[in-house]
């Protein structure tokens, strides 16, 4: 018994070595992989075998000559049957967003919805039919999705799946899951380390980063060595409840002055004054492409803010990039200069270099994305228990 425990932990580390070289380098043949990962060719020819047959990877028909031995089929992960979903609960909608595991993203569903006012039962509720519609989809185009990871504007307990504390949805204290519909494992975590997530696998890939996530509320997520950065209670990153201005407006998380009270979606869309119920951040954006003064104003007032927040953010932990996200992401032409403009003011002489601040390519599907990419991640570190279950 010993010893066959032994071999099947073996293979389940060794079945891990091969498809994380695979899915690092894109493709690769086998006689590469034996050279890569030091196991006998006999043994990877089997683990390939096995992991073609759970649809992970698969052969793409191309020969590749030039290695040792003779020429070699290359061997590329497969997004032609496993998936993952991401979801979001966000003040004023919920997503969804299902990815193959060549993290190439095969459906998107965005419902507009007024959390704020509604219980967290009916909001759970409703995620789930949005998850399961979505599950259904991928299914009817030959997808088998395996596990999701939800994505909330909050501080979250990781431990227990507990929102500690969500102020913008009226949340204290709310364990969303299990999601008991779904057929498949799924996890909480924190909105703006999911977005930080998402932009490091899907969008510019830079290893050391700050990104910040603007939509009602504010929120940061920081990425070191190309690892998320979540304090010691994992309640990192709750930059829209920096004060930037002591005598300040009130903040619904109790303080005053917050970076939230001027530059959230809330803040910014009541500054820009008389845009029409609904019409939200299209809105505004139609003003300020107009050259509407109330509206270049506010977001003025709004970068400024950003800029003294990210000052401090810069000052205790060096971001070697800060990546405006979410809403900030249609409004960079005019909040991006006004923040890289107030950083490089507070900063002064007390640094040589200020961080670049670079627009998202990812914008709103940042956090869904990455809460994707959170399962497509630990496939790849543990494929062994797809391949048993």
């Amino acid at each position: 018994m010993t010893q066959a425990v032994r071999h099947d932990a073996m293979r389940a580390r060794n079945l891990a070595l091969v498809l994380g070289e695979v899915s690092a380098r894109g493709s690769v043949t086998r006689a590469a992989l034996a050279e890569i990962t030091g196991l006998a060719k006999t043994t990877v020819s089997k683990l390939v075998g096995d992991l073609i047959e759970a649809g992970l990877v698969v052969e793409t028909g191309v020969v590749r000559a030039g290695e040792r031995g003779r020429p070699g089929m290359e061997v590329r992960v497969s997004g032609e049957r496993i998936a993952a979903i991401g979801l979001e609960i966000n003040v004023d909608y919920l997503a969804a967003h299902v990815v193959d595991l060549a993290r190439s993203v095969r459906l998107r569903r965005t419902q507009p919805v007024d959390n704020r006012m509604a219980q967290p039962g009916d909001v759970i509720a409703n995620l789930q039919d949005l998850a399961l519609s979505a599950v259904d989809e991928a299914v009817d185009i030959g997808l088998r999705v395996v596990g999701g990871v939800l994505a909330v504007p909050g501080t979250v307990d990781l431990a227990t799946g507990t929102v500690r504390r969500a102020p913008n949805l009226g949340w204290r204290d709310v364990t969303p899951l299990p999601l008991p519909r779904l057929p498949f494992p799924v996890r909480v975590d924190n909105e703006a380390n999911l977005a930080a997530l998402g932009e490091l696998w899907f969008g510019a890939g830079h290893r050391d980063f700050l990104h910040v996530s603007g939509e009602i509320g504010v929120g940061a997520g920081l990425i070191v060595g190309g690892e998320p950065f979540r304090g010691f209670h994992g309640f990192a990153g709750e930059l829209g409840h920096v004060v930037v201005s002591p005598g300040g407006p009130p903040c619904r998380c109790g303080g005053q002055g917050c970076l939230e009270r001027y530059a959230g979606q809330d803040a910014l869309l009541a500054a820009a004054a008389g845009i029409e119920a609904g019409a939200g951040i299209a809105g505004l954006l139609a003003r300020l492409d107009a050259g509407d003064q109330d509206a270049l104003a506010a977001c003025e007032r709004a970068g400024w803010a950003l800029g003294v927040a990210l000052s401090s953010a810069v000052n205790l932990v060096d971001p070697g990039t800060i990546v405006l996200g979410g809403i900030y992401a249609p409004l960079f032409p005019w909040i991006g200069g006004v923040v890289t403009e107030t950083l490089a003011a507070r900063l002064g002489e007390m640094r040589e270099v200020v961080p670049s601040v670079e627009v998202s390519r990812l914008g709103a599907e940042a956090a869904t994305l990455g809460a994707a990419g959170q399962v497509i991640q630990r496939i790849i570190a543990d494929p062994a228990g797809l391949l048993n279950a």
